[in-house]
């Protein structure tokens, strides 16, 4: 199976692929032991989680970001100082969070100062609120730590509302935060925070004994989806009716983009966009004609696509476009749960 081999890859250096990992990841394969998973959401220019890994080094300690060169700085850090418990990914923290991390598997995670999208019509973009907190809880083993550091003061009252609101964690400290934390290293941020005058707010929290009903299922894949169909028209004419549109069910929306035909063999290729919480993939879908008339719609294999409901839902989408174009036309074979070729969805030019 591609997932095994992919994965073997992904452990062959201290920067791992998200798109590689399986679902669940297995962080005792990936790090070569059995040891608590600390997590640093976030790290930045790597100093925190390069002195973190060296304080524990009985613990394995994740790093993620989004930025290449923040991923490319801290690799870089771990291997000049010698690390081997040390891995960093690049991802959001939901898909690290919900796909990635089964329940109950982190020991630990860190916050340090996430960016606090200050303009009102940013808000909804701050990482941490209720729900995320929640979504934190079903991770956490009972007894996890929560560690979280901002210097920007909105964000800090949203922060103090959130912690203090959910029923999953408990304050470590007397109070919900202090302002000042000898303990732990500056990192740069904390440091430009400072010396501009603003207050940093310490948050040290726990996992309590109260159950997280785990609303965060980690996404199922299923076999590669594929449905075959007859109809009398040919590609040049299926390629002259397509037009960009969107589907979209309760959770799931779908773009079908630009469409390509293959230079060589009978085949069109539709860029499709495919955004499922907290999955978002970027892939193609393939008309591929077998012989005249009968074609077969199926998922291509370019960029390791995972092949979730969401891609179901897309494959069923353009097959019944496909049967819309001719009254003729009709299904052969499908491994897609029937109502997904019936069921009308919402369409949008």
């Amino acid at each position: 199976m591609w997932g095994l081999a992919s994965y073997n890859l992904s452990m062959s250096s201290t920067l791992l692929h998200n798109h590689l990992l399986p679902w669940p990841a297995d962080w005792t394969a990936v790090f070569n032991r059995e040891a608590p998973l600390l997590i640093e959401i976030g790290f930045g220019g790597g100093h925190f989680l390069v002195d973190l890994a060296q304080k524990r080094p009985s613990a394995n300690a994740l790093g993620v970001e989004i930025s290449l060169p923040a991923l490319d700085k801290a690799q870089r850090k771990v291997q000049t100082a010698g690390l081997s418990n040390v891995r960093v990914l690049q991802s959001d923290a939901r898909y690290l969070l919900q796909v990635l991390c089964a329940p109950e598997s982190i020991a630990e995670i860190t916050i340090n100062f996430p960016d606090p999208w200050p303009k009102a019509r940013q808000l909804h973009r701050r990482l941490i609120d209720v729900e995320f907190l929640h979504l934190l809880a079903t991770r956490l083993k009972p007894g996890g730590l929560l560690d979280i550091a901002t210097d920007h003061a909105d964000y800090a009252l949203a922060i103090t509302e959130a912690l203090e609101t959910t029923p999953f964690f408990d304050s470590r400290l007397a109070t919900t935060f202090v302002t000042e934390d000898t303990e732990r290293l500056r990192t740069k941020y904390e440091q430009i925070g400072l010396d501009e005058g603003r207050t940093c707010h310490y948050y040290k929290w726990v996992r309590n004994n109260t159950a997280a009903p785990n609303d965060f299922p980690i996404p199922k894949e299923f076999p590669m989806p594929h449905v075959v169909l007859h109809t009398p028209m040919d590609l040049d004419a299926i390629q002259a009716r397509y037009g960009r549109r969107r589907t979209s069910d309760q959770a799931r929306h779908i773009s079908f983009m630009e469409l390509f035909r293959a230079h060589e063999g009978e085949a069109l290729f539709v860029e499709t966009y495919i955004k499922e919480e907290p999955v978002s993939q970027r892939l193609g879908l393939v008309i591929r004609q077998r012989e005249p008339g009968n074609y077969v719609i199926s998922l291509h294999e370019l960029g390791f696509p995972r092949a979730t409901a969401g891609v179901q839902l897309a494959i069923a989408a353009l097959a019944r476009w496909l049967l819309s174009l001719d009254e003729a036309a009709h299904i052969l074979h499908h491994n897609l749960p029937g109502e997904m070729l019936e069921v009308d969805v919402t369409h949008a030019a």
